[in-house]
């Protein structure tokens, strides 16, 4: 929305032109880099799944999504982070059946 010079109304303001600012350092965080992405899929690999994740894994297997997601959000603390777990182990799943 551009501003219309007046004082009052929706775009009130004086007429400028806005300014391309560079992406801040901080824009970057959480982003997966290739390095991160291989030595995580390589712990998952060595390491296997933790007791909890074994659980929600043979919930989804018996097709309690639900309560899959119950278990994870009980052992994650959030809603957001308990649907990504149970998305990432449901692919894992895939996987493994092909």
């Amino acid at each position: 929305m551009t501003k219309t010079g007046i004082a009052a109304g929706l775009n009130r303001g004086h007429v400028t032109t806005v300014r391309q600012l560079k992406p801040r350092p901080s824009a970057r965080k959480g982003y997966l880099s290739k390095r991160v992405k291989f030595v995580r899929e390589l712990i998952r690999e060595v390491a296997g799944m933790a007791p909890y994740e074994k659980r929600i894994v043979e919930l989804l297997k018996v097709g309690k999504d639900k309560r899959a997601l119950k278990v994870a959000k009980r052992k994650l603390g959030t809603h957001i982070r308990a649907k990504r777990k149970r998305e990432e182990l449901a692919g894992l799943l895939r996987k493994m059946k092909k």
